[in-house]
């Protein structure tokens, strides 16, 4: 469902991994090492938004080098600044990614939405939003779609204890049949959705 082969970056003079390999099976993987290992460079990597200096990432058999639309069809992505799109309500974004994904904003993705705590403010600007809404609006549009793996970078941040819980059950549905590949420093979002620890030195 998810492998990555001898992936390396470097910024720089400063090599942040190098011959990253591993193949990923179903379930909650969280990285909670440390902040400066390149947790964040391997998620972006890994979501097709950064460029590695070597090697590959396949996404339910998809390369993500050599047919990167396919393999971005599969992947939902949870970034840790949730503001790329300053002057965009959260319907609006919504609906954008529903339109790449071929598929509607449907009652279960909006009453995930609801559930997060969204209903009074997915008619906001992202700009008129906090960063804990921000993220609702993501995560809530990580269920768009069939995505086969969901990558999220400091999925609980500046969420409410509501919110924590629902995104908790949530992980817990979508590992099931789905990698969760998260980077977190929250020990309880962690224990409570079943997640298994890992570093990125056990990558090789």
């Amino acid at each position: 469902m998810l492998r990555i082969h001898n992936l390396s970056k470097r910024y720089h003079d400063q090599l942040i991994f190098q011959g990253l390999t591993h193949r990923f099976s179903s379930g909650c993987i969280a990285l909670c090492e440390e902040d400066s290992t390149g947790k964040s460079s391997l998620l972006g990597i890994i979501a097709g938004v950064i460029a590695p200096d070597a090697g590959d990432v396949w996404v339910d058999g998809h390369s993500l080098t050599q047919a990167p639309q396919q393999a971005k069809a599969r992947i939902a992505y949870v970034p840790n600044d949730c503001l790329a799109f300053p002057a965009q309500t959260g319907r609006e974004y919504l609906e954008k990614i529903a339109a790449e994904k071929n598929t509607t904003l449907d009652d279960a993705v909006l009453d995930l939405a609801y559930e997060l705590g969204l209903e009074p403010h997915l008619d906001k600007r992202f700009e008129q939003m906090s960063t804990g809404t921000r993220r609702k609006v993501f995560l809530t549009a990580a269920a768009l779609g069939d995505p086969a793996v969901i990558i999220a970078d400091g999925p609980s941040n500046g969420l409410d204890a509501q919110a924590r819980a629902v995104l908790a059950e949530q992980f817990k549905t979508w590992s099931q049949d789905r990698i969760v590949l998260f980077a977190s420093h929250d020990a309880e979002l962690v224990q409570a959705c079943g997640a298994t620890t890992m570093n990125i030195a056990e990558l090789r």
